[in-house]
């Protein structure tokens, strides 16, 4: 029988292993990866609450793949890779995959959750005390969850608990006096519930999982009530009825709403595909479709004009600057840099104050105190976005351009002359071609840019003018962008979906571009 190697221990690892387990960096790798596995568990388990199994599945995956490759010594180049790759999944794969996702559904405001919080919600917020019923003892308690409610039941005299989310369930609790005591929970005292009337009196307890059964409210927050819906909701034959007057709400699947058989619905609804809906809504509804279009076009106007204007302009400033005989160059060069050198989003502030109609500096010295509506008319409001877009990008191309025109052999103005071609000549024949084969990229990324330059628009005009009669505040300045800001955060209903469509539509024309970039650099790489 072979003797076992000298240099292996009786548990089969080498004295080597166990210098390397020892090491500081293995523990430092331990402890990280110890932490980043207990936060993996916790989104697992914040999935699972909400049933998503999804992300359980996807969370569940990559913390075994991160585990294996951090573990195992056959996965060194993966170590490196792993933690870009993670956060590009996260980040913008997951985001740009949801994205995608919401601009099938009718997300947005009163279709925000499942079917079942929708049913939930509408017999909530019809809710009254069911008649005859009596005050019984009760305590609001906080939970994990926020508020909760104890009462006791008439009947049997038991205490049960639960909150907004969570029927009635049996829990330890005793009542001395007036006050009752839970076991595990802190009571909320007379100052707390003063302090926190508000959400006291808007607790809402529901007695089990059916909503018919009615829920427990509280005025005072020492004794509760039953009160119960007047809508009642029949789940087999998938219809709200209204009590007091007769009226049946049938559910609609494609709508994502429960209507009546006069059209009239119910709110909140919830959340259903609806396809490309958004899509088509985007480029036929009639208050929405002309307002897209003007926007698609000047986006594409503003981004172009942008690019043309500050790279003109840098370039101009570049080549005056360039020339060595320019006394006090270096001075003027930095002078030049200074609007690139200020927050652009105080810059822009600044612009807008100074172009007011009534108190803007440029009015009161330049036009005598007229009062020219530089923000408020459509055309002046686009030529002063160009102009303070001028203002904040001229530095970065002249700087762009100062570095193309510097790394430029000098032999090559010298045969210029040579041959006698004029300064003029000289400047579109030659230097202008040199200096767009290392810039047409970066002019590419500034045009995608632009495309999506939301804090100018917002800052400087906020869209407007506003086109009257819409039901989205959309205005003539608006590029996609912010239009997709309004749609999504500042109309009176906001529509989630059909912002996400937008945002589709944005992605795929930045991503055009922005292969449009790659090309062009690949091709400037080959001369």
């Amino acid at each position: 029988m072979a003797e076992p190697n000298a240099t292996t221990t009786k548990q089969g690892y080498s004295p080597s292993h166990a210098r390397d387990v020892m090491k500081p960096g293995f523990i430092v790798k331990l402890v990280l990866m110890m932490l980043i596995d207990a936060l993996g568990l916790y989104g697992i388990f914040t999935a699972y609450a909400v049933r998503s199994w999804g992300i359980i599945a996807i969370m569940a995956v990559l913390l075994a793949v991160i585990n294996w490759i951090y573990f195992s010594k056959r996965m060194v180049p993966a170590k490196y890779l792993v933690p870009g790759m993670v956060f590009l999944l996260v980040y913008q794969v997951f985001v740009m995959g949801y994205t995608a996702y919401v601009s099938f559904t009718n997300y947005g405001q009163g279709h925000n959750s499942t079917k079942e919080d929708a049913v939930s919600a509408i017999l909530r917020n019809s809710e009254q005390r069911v008649p005859g019923a009596s005050n019984t003892p009760a305590a609001v308690v906080e939970d994990g969850a926020g508020l909760g409610l104890v009462v006791q039941n008439p009947a049997t005299g038991t205490f049960q608990i639960g909150n907004a989310d969570t029927p009635l369930h049996d829990v330890d609790a005793q009542i001395s006096g007036s006050t009752i005591k839970v076991d595990g929970h802190k009571v909320l005292t007379v100052a707390d519930l003063l302090k926190r009337q508000s959400e006291v009196t808007g607790l809402s307890v529901p007695v089990s999982d059916d909503p018919n059964d009615g829920f427990y409210k509280t005025d005072d927050g020492t004794s509760a009530y039953l009160a119960k819906s007047s809508f009642s909701y029949d789940a087999d034959a998938d219809t709200i009825t209204d009590t007091s007057t007769g009226t049946v709400y049938t559910a609609d699947e494609k709508a994502g709403n429960f209507k009546s058989a006069a059209g009239e619905s119910l709110d909140p609804g919830w959340r259903v595909f609806v396809g490309m809906s958004n899509y088509t809504n985007m480029v036929t509804a009639s208050d929405l479709a002309g307002p897209f279009f003007k926007a698609l076009l000047w986006s594409f106007a503003f981004a172009a004009l942008s690019v043309l204007t500050t790279f003109a302009l840098g370039l101009v400033l570049a080549l005056v600057f360039a020339d060595k005989r320019l006394k006090g160059r270096k001075i003027y060069q930095s002078l030049m840099i200074l609007p690139y050198a200020f927050p652009a989003f105080l810059a822009t502030l600044v612009w807008q104050g100074m172009l007011n109609s009534k108190f803007g500096f440029i009015n009161q010295v330049f036009f005598g105190g007229a009062e020219i509506p530089w923000l408020t008319n459509g055309w002046l409001a686009k030529v002063s976005i160009l102009g303070v877009n001028l203002w904040l990008g001229f530095p970065y191309m002249f700087l762009v351009c100062l570095g193309a025109l510097q790394s430029l052999p000098g032999d090559v103005e010298e045969a210029a002359k040579i041959d006698g071609a004029s300064g003029l000549r000289t400047v579109w024949s030659i230097k202008l071609p040199l200096v767009l084969q290392s810039t047409v990229p970066l002019l590419i990324a500034s045009f995608a840019f632009n495309f999506n330059n939301f804090s100018l628009i917002y800052m400087l005009t906020e869209g407007g003018p506003n086109y009257p009669g819409l039901s989205v505040p959309v205005g003539e300045t608006d590029i996609l962008i912010s239009m997709v800001y309004k749609i999504a955060i500042e109309s009176g209903v906001p529509n989630y979906g059909l912002a996400s469509a937008m945002s589709i539509v944005i992605f795929i024309i930045v991503g055009v571009i922005a292969w449009l970039g790659f090309r062009q650099t690949k091709t400037l790489e080959e001369l």
